[in-house]
């Protein structure tokens, strides 16, 4: 190459890259929103769709389980896919599939209930999974304020859903088909913002191809990633036996139903503000010993606060448990990047704790509420929580440590 070429080169202006960035990160926060929202929407018209479809009670309490149970079964292959066709792609096609899924749920019958019921929470554990490593790849030193900004996304859609499916149902004939089939235009909205991230696709898959090796990550033996898969599977526990079990508490507590509904979504907006700080504190300090000890506190504070205290001060002690799912569920995501060196790593470790995870808090509510049928009160189901959060303390401890999962 000639002199002359050289400063023709140089003289070249580089690519504004502020404009992809930007895209990136609108595509993050929908995909984000896309993550909750089509499931927390379903559990104030679980009524609705029993009664339509003439389905039991315990038919119609699976359709919560079936996409904890599709997250713990699929998280293991989503490194698998986004190794054979890249992370872009993969959550593409899962927009593609997730759109789909919502469209079949939404045809009014029992069988496509369920078979859009499947479909959704399998391409919502792709997300859940891939997502993190998204984010440590395109935003290493910015991981703590993105992380944040996609679980604020994440929950407010999730407080959102919950809050107005009852409204948009009795919406003229729409029902609860139609409120359940509303958020397919969120997913293609994402579908758009999603496409020029293809761009990179053919790039992204030679890089990994050319590498001239990979190092695996010894999961299973790891202390650390056990530690950090038990915190995540505990405070799911939490939260999803909390959103299904939190109304019928209060009811029986002396609220009533519009009453009970609204603590509900009052939890999950507590959320909001704490996953965004949390993420970038925990992106910040070397140990996550102090926002863990904090999250127990909140959340056996306000747990206790619900099973001893006075009903004068029961949003107290929902705004309580929500704080401290908020600290726990964003240092679960952080986690993933904080306790790996690469993508590669966080795609792994991320799939092993969603995977074990959401199989244990699938557990949760079935355990409560068969606690509560033995004992005839909630007492001894809420000291469960209680004994929970313990776990989560001492779980957390262990994936707080300023170290990474080892390699082979």
């Amino acid at each position: 190459m000639g002199i002359s070429q050289r400063i023709n080169q140089l003289e070249q202006p580089k690519p504004d890259l502020k404009p992809r960035i930007g895209l990136l990160i609108i595509g993050i926060i929908l995909m984000g929103a896309n993550l909750r929202a089509p499931l927390t929407s379903v559990g104030p018209l679980i009524n609705s769709i029993r009664d339509s479809l003439g389905i039991s009670n315990i038919l119609a309490g699976t359709i919560t389980t079936v996409p904890l149970l599709a997250f713990a079964f699929l998280s293991p292959f989503a490194p698998k896919l986004a190794r054979r066709f890249g992370i872009e792609f993969t959550l593409f096609i899962s927009l593609i599939l997730l759109t789909i899924g919502i469209g079949i749920r939404s045809f009014g019958d029992a069988t496509t209930l369920f078979i859009g019921t499947i479909l959704i929470g399998s391409c919502i554990a792709i997300g859940n999974v891939l997502l993190p490593s998204l984010i440590k790849h395109h935003f290493t030193q910015n991981i703590g304020i993105i992380t944040g900004i996609y679980t604020v996304s994440m929950n407010l859609c999730g407080a959102i859903g919950s809050g107005i499916s009852i409204p948009i149902s009795s919406l003229s004939g729409l029902g609860w088909s139609g409120a359940l089939g509303c958020w397919g235009i969120l997913s293609l909205l994402t579908l758009l913002f999603w496409l020029p991230r293809l761009q990179n696709q053919h790039k992204s898959i030679r890089l990994v191809q050319t590498k001239k090796k990979v190092k695996s990550i010894n999961l299973w033996r790891s202390k650390l990633a056990w530690n950090v898969t038990l915190f995540m599977g505990f405070q799911s526990l939490i939260f999803y036996t909390m959103v299904t079990w939190l109304p019928e508490i209060l009811e029986q507590k002396g609220l009533n139903t519009h009453e009970a509904g609204w603590m509900l979504s009052l939890m999950q907006f507590a959320m909001l503000p704490t996953t965004f700080i949390v993420s970038i504190l925990a992106g910040r300090l070397k140990k996550q010993h102090s926002l863990v000890l904090i999250s127990v506190v909140l959340l056996i504070g306000g747990l206790f606060g619900v099973l001893y205290g006075s009903i004068i001060f029961i949003p107290i002690w929902i705004i309580t448990v929500g704080i401290g799912l908020g600290f726990a569920f964003s240092l679960a995501m952080m986690f993933f990047n904080l306790r790996t060196q690469n993508k590669n790593e966080a795609a792994e470790l991320s799939g092993m704790a969603q995977s074990l995870g959401y199989l244990l808090s699938a557990i949760g509510p079935v355990l409560f509420g068969w606690l509560h049928d033995v004992t005839q009160n909630w007492n001894t189901s809420l000291l469960m929580l209680v004994l929970t959060s313990v776990i989560i303390f001492i779980t957390g401890i262990g994936a707080g440590k300023n170290e990474y999962v080892p390699s082979k």
